[in-house]
């Protein structure tokens, strides 16, 4: 299940390490650069609830190799030809087949995992390295042979598909197994509150991978290496922060960790946007482990806060909230088109903050249901 998630996660980092390429061989304006992450998040966003509301009810495991597949097809779609639209709608199929796997997958995992936030903190860890190898791979790809080589890209894609394929009896077992041990009442208030945290964690997430490539090129100089180098810390951060947010919850408690978390991110995003010279790469580093300690907290404590539909809660976790942060990154990229890209990064500071309050007061769901 990690292994998939790597695959199709590639997707959702390739859209962001295109920017780059689009605006060097197309010469699209930052705003139009931003447009194409929206378009790869914003059906997404709409989508994956969906996704989680039909797995409540239906096992549908033979949506992993499927999705799989529709995600790498977009993405390599997405450099054939020069047409705007054409672009458009290709990351938007990739953003689709992205939405229609995690509800499901993130079902099975949860079975798979029985309980241990460490169990889903690797299975989180799959997306993360996915992410992290996004810009390489993109590079690798576009750099040799430009945008036309992107039909290279569904490469992963077809690789998660053959590894869900495979993982598919098993995926069918634990969704069977994680409707049927479905309990409790649902906490639609902390659900809410702790899905408005995530929508901040995801613009700052979102508008740091659109632009942090671009940003440090203008920072610290180097041209594509320097801004590549940016996006791959940004996403190994959050790999390492991944894997500790598990192991800080089973010592300190999912809730705790999560608030800490935001809360030293508003001092790091200030690092990035304020801190001249070379030590702009350390605080990226800081702010990717801040952004992703929680993401795996996020989803179990979401599918806590909702028993009864796990599917449902995975989908907002994992997909609406956190694709919501592309709804933004047009706005980011005007006012960086009106002003310059220090400016237009400067919002990202205060939104962890925001998040900080959002979960102050929550409550730890087991525990809850103790009392």
């Amino acid at each position: 299940m990690s292994l998939g998630h790597a695959c199709v996660d590639v997707y959702q980092g390739a859209v962001a390490a295109l920017v780059p390429f689009f605006v060097a061989e197309r010469a699209y304006t930052y705003a139009a650069a931003s447009g194409i992450v929206l378009a790869a998040s914003l059906l997404s966003s709409v989508v994956q609830p969906l996704f989680g509301a039909l797995t409540d009810r239906w096992a549908m495991p033979w949506l992993l190799p499927l999705s799989a597949v529709t995600g790498g097809a977009g993405v390599a779609l997405s450099g054939v030809g020069s047409s705007y639209v054409v672009t458009l709608v290709a990351v938007a199929v990739s953003g689709i087949g992205v939405a229609a796997y995690h509800p499901e997958a993130a079902r099975a995992a949860r079975a798979a995992a029985r309980g241990s936030h460490v169990a889903m903190g690797w299975f989180s860890l799959g997306g993360n390295i996915g992410f992290a190898l996004a810009p390489l791979l993109v590079s690798a790809v576009i750099a040799t042979g430009g945008l036309r080589a992107s039909p290279l890209l569904i490469v992963p894609g077809v690789m998660g598909a053959v590894l869900c394929a495979a993982a598919l009896r098993s995926a069918r077992t634990a969704s069977a197994a994680t409707a049927s041990e479905a309990g409790g009442s649902d906490d639609w208030p902390s659900f809410l509150r702790l899905s408005g945290a995530i929508i901040c964690r995801s613009v700052v997430f979102v508008g740091l991978s659109t632009f942090v490539s671009l940003y440090v090129r203008e920072r610290v100089g180097g041209g594509e290496v320097a801004g590549t180098a940016a996006l791959c810390v940004l996403y190994v951060g959050g790999a390492v922060g991944t894997v500790a947010g598990g192991r800080l919850a089973e010592r300190y408690g999912r809730v705790t960790v999560v608030r800490w978390s935001y809360a030293l991110t508003v001092l790091t995003v200030a690092g990035i946007v304020l801190v001249p010279g070379p030590a702009v790469y350390l605080f990226i580093a800081l702010t990717s482990a801040g952004l992703y300690v929680p993401f795996s907290l996020h989803i179990t404590l979401g599918q806590d806060y909702l028993p009864r539909r796990v599917g449902t809660a995975s989908g907002v976790t994992l997909g609406l909230t956190v694709s919501v942060g592309g709804l933004a990154a047009p706005v980011l990229g005007a006012v960086a088109d009106a002003t310059s890209l220090r400016i237009a990064l400067l919002p990202l500071i205060v939104l962890p903050a925001l998040g900080h309050l959002l979960l102050r007061g929550l409550h730890e769901p087991g525990r809850s249901a103790q009392a």
